[in-house]
Order: C-alpha cells, then sequence, then structure tokens
C-alpha cells in the first residue's frame, strides 16, 4: 500500500486521505475542543474517488492517518465498451481495463488521451488529456 502518514490535526479540505482503506477527497474537516481533560477531535468527511461514496473518521488530532499517494499516467483509449474502457499507457504500451467514469461517457472515444490515476490499486479515469 503506498501510502504516507500524517497527523489528523494537519489535514485541511481538498487533500486526500484514506478512509476505510478507500482513498478520498476531503471536503469538510472540523475540529472540535472536549472536556477539561479530553484531546482536540477531528471530524473528517471524504469522498470516495472510486464510487463518490462519502466517508467520515473521527479520530483525535494527533492520531496518525494513512495519505494516499497517487501515481498520475497518461493512456490513449483503445475500446469503449459498455461499462469499461480499454487503454494503453503511452510510456509502457500496455494494455489494462478501466471502469468508464459516467460524467466522461460521452467524451471517451477511440484515439483519445486521457489522464489515469493510480492509488491504492485502483486505476480509474481522472480527466481528458
Amino acid at each position: 500500500m503506498s501510502v504516507k502518514i500524517t497527523e489528523a490535526g494537519a489535514i485541511k479540505e481538498g487533500s486526500y486521505i484514506v478512509i476505510e482503506d478507500v482513498p478520498c477527497r476531503v471536503v469538510e474537516v472540523e475540529k472540535s475542543k472536549t472536556g477539561k481533560h479530553g484531546s482536540t477531535k477531528v471530524r473528517i468527511v471524504g469522498v470516495s474517488i472510486i464510487d463518490n461514496s462519502k466517508k467520515v473518521l473521527t479520530v483525535p488530532s494527533d492520531a496518525q492517518v494513512n495519505i494516499p499517494i497517487i501515481e498520475k499516467k497518461f493512456a490513449q483509449v483503445i475500446n469503449v465498451g459498455k461499462d469499461t474502457v480499454q487503454l494503453m499507457d503511452l510510456k509502457t504500451y500496455e494494455f489494462y481495463e478501466v471502469s468508464k467514469p459516467q460524467e466522461l461517457a460521452d467524451k471517451l472515444a477511440n484515439g483519445t488521451e486521457v489522464e489515469v490515476w493510480e492509488v491504492l490499486g485502483y486505476k480509474f479515469i481522472s480527466r481528458l488529456k
């Protein structure tokens, strides 16, 4: 698993975090002080970059959390199927399939170049090049 570790109190909106073994984009960070002897708590709300589901993590601000390392690559669309897209990596010429992103479905065509993110074993199309 390619991650780096940081304290939960250092997380900012717009950054990325691993919640329940799923890479998420942080959309909300709430810090709250607890009682006289308690530690500050951080409530982090993230949206999965895989399936857009909402995830919530509440931990002490000094707790260690995982930050996913996102590897960005470029690929060319070889074939567009019903639910998947066949791609060819532009550096290694490796062929692989990824799920077809609904928000880009009408813009994908054979020969189109796309940016692919590889994070925690998942590969998906993030945008058109």
